[in-house]
């Protein structure tokens, strides 16, 4: 079956306040759910960027899904961003703030070499903070960052913008 992003955003189901009071968090385990559904996301993100990746950067702990899919269409290899304390080797970190405080992302040092065309995926486009922290730490690597890509963007709160100057793509906007 051949899925629109309007049958595809209607697998994307609504959580009222969770994880706390006032937060609609968008829950992609139906989309996951759907073979066909999962497949066709991948390929609409992977489609753009085919040929011009070497690795795809999952950022903790969705973004690990679709990027390692997306890493796996392109015939590209897989990094990973995660949170303090949970990649084993050396690593590079970067900050980035959240409503109420902040928090921090790690890269092994060794994640890849330079110049490596880097292309960052998420399942979500919010604030833009941890994408952002993303790019710092790819750029701390030396790497040349493709592109941003989500399945989700949240346009109300403005994380494109934080973004650039890189580009960013988003399968569906809510």
């Amino acid at each position: 079956m051949t899925y629109t992003i309007d049958q595809l955003r209607a697998l994307i189901r609504d959580i009222p306040d969770f994880p706390k009071p006032g937060i609609i968090f968008k829950d992609i385990t139906p989309l996951l759910g759907r073979g066909p559904a999962f497949h066709a996301v991948v390929d609409h993100v992977a489609e753009a960027y085919n040929g011009s990746v070497d690795i795809v950067l999952g950022i903790e702990s969705r973004g690990f899904i679709f990027g390692a899919a997306v890493a796996y269409a392109l015939n590209a290899g897989l990094a990973v961003v995660r949170k303090p304390g949970k990649l084993p080797a050396a690593t590079f970190a970067a900050q980035y703030a959240l409503e109420y405080g902040s928090d921090a992302l790690e890269i092994h040092r060794d994640a890849f070499g330079h110049p490596t065309r880097v292309l960052i995926v998420d399942d979500l486009l919010a604030t833009g903070g941890t994408a952002n922290a993303a790019c710092n730490l790819v750029e701390q690597l030396g790497g040349q960052i493709v592109a941003c890509a989500f399945v989700i963007e949240l346009k109300a709160l403005g994380g494109r913008g934080r973004l650039r100057p890189h580009p960013v793509s988003a399968l569906m906007e809510f």
